[in-house]
């Protein structure tokens, strides 16, 4: 985000409205708390409970690790804005938050798609799953997540590197994003617009894919199991999963793939609201839940 004018940004933020804004804050801090409590839990689980050190347990604890760093880069900024009324951000600090909100983003997708196919070997193939999912498989995996997110960044961003801003500094959003952005860029951007939507598609289209591929023989497995106590287990361990791949790929879609236009963004920053702070919640309680359960079970 080249350019010789502009080295600072305004962030419109939610509203104007000073009672909003404090329900605003209340809301915010609530949401964050309890998203980064319920995250940092399921970390402490995972490392301490021996019972835990599973493949699964193990994609949890980085996905919950993911969903902090991701929370943290888009939430505490805008929650130190409001009371303060510092709404100015350095371009340099914008860059770096467009870079790492993208980046974890990314990277849940990926680990998402890997989770919905380590369940699918937990349940569809049960008795080689411990030799499937073995740890050195699970690390490549997760590595894996973190450089296809950071291979699928690289070139917009660096494209967006060169952008040129001289007309205005304000960003209509509570936080530095792509799209905003490119709305106040004095540079022709039909070309990252483009890539933007190609790696946005690519990156929905190949998690997706393995998503639905996945499920679809993991509830096939499932109907021909003749316990209705078995197949309420299996359908226990995937529905955390379920909620966060539901509310995660349903409310970037809306904002990724439907066209843009500037009435729509208040619709936008209340999706990008969803995403960021309420999402985790509801798939998190449930992987408490189910943690708390197995572990229990285990022990006895």
């Amino acid at each position: 985000m080249r350019n010789h004018t502009i080295t600072t940004f305004i962030l419109l933020g939610l509203t104007d409205d000073p009672r909003m804004k404090v329900l605003a804050f209340i809301f915010l801090f609530f949401t964050y708390m309890l998203s980064v409590a319920g995250n940092l839990t399921i970390i402490s689980l995972t490392l301490t409970d021996g019972h835990l050190r599973t493949a699964m347990y193990l994609f949890l604890q980085n996905f919950s690790f993911l969903e902090i760093s991701f929370t943290t880069a888009c939430i505490p900024r805008f929650l130190y804005n409001i009371p303060t009324g510092d709404k100015v951000i350095t371009y340099t600090a914008c860059a770096v938050q467009v870079f790492f909100t993208y980046l974890f983003g990314i990277t849940e997708f990926f680990l998402l798609a890997t989770m919905s196919f380590d369940r699918y070997v937990a349940i569809c193939k049960p008795l080689h799953y411990v030799t499937i999912m073995n740890n050195r498989v699970c690390h490549r995996l997760i590595i894996s997540c973190w450089m296809a997110g950071l291979l699928i960044i690289i070139p917009p961003l660096s494209l967006g590197l060169n952008l040129e801003f001289c007309d205005s500094n304000v960003i209509d959003h509570f936080f530095c994003d792509a799209t905003p952005l490119l709305k106040i860029s004095c540079s022709d951007t039909w070309f990252i617009e483009r890539m933007i939507l190609v790696c946005a598609v690519l990156t929905f289209i190949m998690t997706l894919v393995c998503v639905v591929l996945s499920y679809m023989y993991i509830i096939t497995t499932i109907l021909r199991f003749s316990s209705s106590q078995q197949r309420k287990k299996a359908f226990s361990t995937c529905s955390s999963h379920i909620v966060v791949v539901s509310i995660t790929y349903g409310s970037c879609i809306f904002i990724y793939i439907k066209p843009s236009s500037k009435k729509d963004m208040v619709l936008n920053k209340g999706v990008s609201l969803l995403i960021s702070s309420i999402s985790p919640i509801p798939g998190k309680l449930s992987i408490l839940k189910q943690g708390f359960s197995d572990s229990f079970e285990k022990t006895l």
